[in-house]
């Protein structure tokens, strides 16, 4: 039996980041892996697949903007999906052989095999030829990731009909395409696929996608995916079937959508079936995660689990946050970052991005001026010919504190980390209008947006003299 100060089971963005931080500090630290490969669905099946595709739709749409036109890349709906994607296999390998020589690099063991619990302390692990070993550890973290909630009455046959794993192992590009859903993982697949032509219909039981951000931001994402041809159906719920033609999506309305591909996107699971978590003295949740504390702790106190296990917000950038946070906790390590400054990315198009207090967390706390500043009013904005982004400063009452930024548009989740460090290093929105930012950037926006709280609280004085 092998024991180690710490044990990690899975291997995608949460676990990766848990193992090298514990690492570093010098602690025997194991990844248990039921991939062949590192780096979990993220790598293989996610985030990784996903954004490659996505930069093929962003590009072609970018030829016919920034070309005014004259050049205009036609795709023909016979077109195979996977020769849109022919640098996947590069990228996939090569992230993938960056993950495992990174854990090699910092002295982290790995295993290949299926782990279960058979006590709160103890692992054991199934290798894929039978072989059976088994781990003891002085704290385990669960970063099993999460996979697509298929329910019975959903007919999903991975042909047809199919969830975000199965999505793009389609043959070809689809004339037709409804997605169900209206997450992350719904918007992202949605605006890539109308961005490619393909007539896209996506319904919600939500009155607009992505409900849990800014409606500001949405909109610039709705209005960008109807350009595209692509519909939203907020506030209806559909029942789904296959009649040996086409899919049809029936809408509690009353009206029947029929097309080529359905992608059910509503909802995923914690990859926890097979871990024996009773014999941890675990349980899930109601909602069918596992339940943490600020430090991702679990109710038992030497077991943490970190990233899709615990629920939203299921994203690679947080997870990853969760893993480092964890590893800390665990060893008795600060944990200098604050949660509420970790980023949010989204990779729909055009991109959102928000860190900090949103407008409506800082009405709520009082008083607000929030200054804006739109990409097509900016110089790198009309050469770029991007029609859609906007920036924005939320700023306390008096107009000098910064408070959070949100970002939708071109290059959204780089341009928030900006906003990021400015938050962290405390600065005032002054900041942004004394210093010089490159022209003609997108990084301007900061200087405009922040321009306009100035023009608001000017306004503020006169008004109250």
């Amino acid at each position: 039996m092998s024991a180690f100060a710490l044990v990690i089971i899975g291997s995608g963005p949460a676990g990766q980041k848990a193992a090298i931080q514990a690492a570093k500090t010098g602690a025997r630290v194991l990844v248990i892996e039921e991939e062949a490969r590192s780096g979990g669905a993220c790598v293989h099946r996610g985030t990784i697949p996903s954004k490659t595709l996505r930069e093929t739709a962003v590009a072609l749409g970018l030829v016919r903007r920034r070309s005014g036109g004259v050049l205009d890349v036609g795709l023909s709906h016979d077109l195979k999906l996977m020769s849109l994607m022919t640098r996947l296999d590069h990228v996939v390998a090569a992230h993938q052989r960056f993950i495992a020589e990174q854990l090699d690099r910092n002295g982290v063991v790995r295993w290949h095999g299926r782990a279960r619990f058979t006590s709160p302390t103890t692992i054991e692990v199934r290798g894929v030829d039978g072989s059976m070993r088994t781990v003891t550890a002085e704290r385990i973290v669960i970063a099993t990731g999460s996979r697509p909630r298929n329910p019975k009455e959903v007919p999903i046959d991975h042909d047809h009909i199919l969830d975000s794993d199965s999505i793009l192992s389609i043959s070809y590009l689809p004339e037709s395409l409804v997605v169900v859903g209206g997450g992350v993982i719904a918007t992202e697949y949605a605006c890539i696929f109308a961005s490619l032509g393909v007539r896209v219909d996506m319904v919600d039981r939500a009155e607009r996608p992505l409900s849990f951000i800014e409606p500001e931001l949405t909109d610039e994402v709705v209005r960008a995916f109807g350009r595209q041809g692509g519909t939203f159906h907020g506030g209806r719920t559909a029942t789904i079937a296959w009649n040996g033609a086409t899919v049809e999506t029936t809408l509690d309305d009353g009206r029947v959508l029929r097309s080529e591909k359905l992608l059910y996107c509503l909802g995923r699971e914690a990859n926890v079936q097979h871990l024996a978590l009773h014999a941890a003295g675990l349980a899930l949740t109601a909602r069918g995660h596992i339940g943490v504390n600020a430090h991702c702790q679990t109710a038992v106190p030497h077991i943490y689990a970190v990233g899709d296990v615990i629920g939203p917000p299921a994203l690679a950038a947080t997870a990853m946050e969760q893993g480092r946070r964890a590893a800390c906790h665990a060893l008795e390590l600060p944990t200098p970052t604050s949660p509420e400054l970790v980023p949010i990315g989204i990779y729909s198009i055009p991109e959102i991005a928000s860190v900090g207090l949103t407008e409506a967390q800082a009405k709520e706390r009082g008083g607000v001026i929030v200054g804006r500043a739109r990409f097509c009013e900016l110089a790198r904005g009309q050469i770029a010919a991007i029609e859609d982004g906007l920036l924005k400063l939320v700023c306390d009452a008096d107009g000098r504190k910064l408070l959070g930024v949100q970002v939708v548009g071109e290059g959204a989740t780089d341009l928030v980390h900006v906003g990021q460090i400015a938050l962290l290093a405390g600065w005032d929105v002054d900041a942004f209008v004394d210093n010089v930012f490159n022209f003609p950037t997108l990084a301007e926006a900061y200087r405009v947006a922040a321009l306009d709280v100035l023009k608001q609280r000017t306004a503020c004085v006169w008004q109250a003299a």
